[in-house]
């Protein structure tokens, strides 16, 4: 046997002893757990996730593998829950064991692994119970905050009729608005429509969300240590964030300056408090990196997410000016168009409030959720799940599950309109996840996109630019958010 051929046999043998090896171990951490497609070597099953799109493939993974299934992103396991009964399982039912936050290292770096949403434990219980009361008092969820998201809304309004009935993109005008909001709650200022250096760094923002949910973002969340040093696309995305990052800093930074124990303006100054009581506190989640990571977080969350529901939500109007007719008509009657809407107007408007589930619902703005893990060791549905194992609530299949929607695929504002046309709740309804890690400004959000839709509606008639029939709202990405597509709108002012 020559030497070439001797080399031959050994790499053979190598790789064959390599393969048996992690064929064993995958089989042994396997043993016992939810079954799914055999993974690749280092690439784990990539190539059955990224073929369709990771959504639509792990979709139909669940039709091959059942409603809960292990797959591999690269070498690490991840359990996948699908339908209504399983997800509300995992994250209600046991939401003690489930109530981890994932690994996701694309966000973990862009929060440094800090903050509300990227902290476990006794750390994040804190952080969250302080997080809620404190927008509790600054008017979260109560009417107080009517008056801010009313004069909020007349701004946008103004800004639409300003435009004379001109077609335009309206993504950054409601991320404006919306940010507007949640700047009020955290920081205690707005900004104008007119602001040129706030609508880009909004602007930044939201191409920063499109690349996240791109493949070069799922890529990253795959190979995080191979995506760190390999150029493309998702190398932009801390650039395009920067400037909002740098204007959180500065906030604290000038809260700081100006900090009146005695008198809390907002969600930062009340933190800055929070933290000086636990100054001698050595392991305390009051830390300026935390307060920092929340605040940015809270900015992301309630403005760029709540404005994506908008923007699908204004484009389904112009898709089906049936329904938008309707809509008004229901306005006039309940509202008029001398005051502006309020709270208590949700309950004699059954049809407007279908309209903003089956938006919200339709809209599927985060398909796969948010990853968790399990804190412990755990049996479920028969299967062992170890601790740590990073979990995908799919709440894309809970927002269609045809168990609890009619006609999922479709927009459908019945889904939640009895036969009575009274408005009627829907379990499989869970935009905002569930348990205790689910979003902590539902209410807010709720109310904001109530008020901001009647008052747009009270005003004007939203018309596309093309055929209504040949609009296309799909999402122009989906990954980890669904994000829609740029169409111009004509806000046409209401005789």
């Amino acid at each position: 046997m020559t030497v070439q051929q001797n080399i031959a046999v050994i790499l053979v043998g190598a790789i064959t002893f390599i393969l048996i090896f992690f064929y064993w171990k995958y089989a042994w951490k396997r043993r016992n757990m939810p079954p799914g497609p055999f993974p690749l070597p280092i690439v784990g099953n990539l190539l059955q996730t990224h073929v369709e799109g990771i959504v639509p493939s792990l979709a139909k993974m669940a039709k091959k593998y059942g409603a809960i299934y292990t797959v591999y992103f690269g070498t690490r396991p991840v359990v996948v829950l699908t339908g209504y009964q399983m997800v509300k399982e995992a994250l209600v039912d046991m939401g003690d064991v489930f109530v981890n936050r994932g690994a996701l290292p694309l966000l973990e770096r862009i929060f440094r692994h800090s903050g509300l949403s990227f902290t476990n434990g006794e750390h994040w219980t804190q952080l969250r119970q302080f997080s809620l009361l404190t927008l509790k008092d600054f008017g979260m969820g109560k009417k107080s905050l009517e008056e801010p998201l009313q004069m909020e809304a007349q701004h946008l309004v103004d800004y639409f009729r300003s435009l004379n009935g001109q077609p335009f993109d309206p993504s950054t005008a409601v991320t404006c608005a919306s940010s507007n909001i949640m700047s009020s709650l955290v920081i205690g200022k707005r900004f104008d429509f007119k602001d040129e250096k706030w609508m880009r760094t909004l602007a930044d923002s939201r191409h920063a969300f499109h690349i996240v949910s791109s493949t070069w973002g799922q890529l990253y969340d795959i190979f995080p240590r191979i995506m760190y040093c390999v150029p493309g696309p998702h190398r932009k995305i801390f650039q395009l964030l920067k400037s909002l990052k740098d204007f959180v800093e500065e906030s604290v930074e000038s809260h700081q300056n100006t900090l009146d124990p005695t008198c809390p303006r907002d969600y930062i100054d009340c933190f800055l408090i929070r933290k000086k009581q636990e100054e001698k506190n050595p392991n305390t989640v009051f830390n300026v990196t935390n307060l920092i990571e929340t605040a940015f977080d809270m900015f992301l969350g309630g403005s760029e997410t709540t404005a994506v529901t908008m923007h699908f939500g204004l484009l389904i109007l112009i898709k089906y000016p049936e329904i938008q007719e309707k809509i008004q008509k229901e306005i006039d009657q309940v509202i008029g168009r001398e005051r502006e809407p309020k709270a208590d107007d949700r309950n004699h408007m059954p049809y407007t409030n279908a309209l903003l589930h089956e938006i919200q619902r339709y809209s599927d703005i985060f398909p796969m959720g948010i990853a968790r893990s399990t804190i412990r060791d755990v049996t479920f549905h028969g299967y062992h799940i170890p601790k740590g194992t990073n979990i995908i609530p799919m709440l894309t299949s809970v927002l269609n599950d045809p168990t609890q929607f009619e006609t999922p695929e479709k927009f459908n504002i019945h889904h939640f309109l009895d036969e009575n046309g009274k408005f009627k709740k829907n379990n499989g309804f869970m935009p905002f996840s569930a348990g205790k890690r689910a979003c902590i400004a539902e209410s807010l959000v709720r109310l904001q996109l109530f008020i901001f839709f009647t008052v747009i509606l009270q005003n004007f008639t939203l018309k596309a630019t093309v055929d209504p029939k040949d609009l296309d709202i799909s999402p122009a990405e989906s990954g980890i958010e669904n994000l829609p597509p740029s169409h111009k709108i004509r806000f046409i002012a209401r005789s």
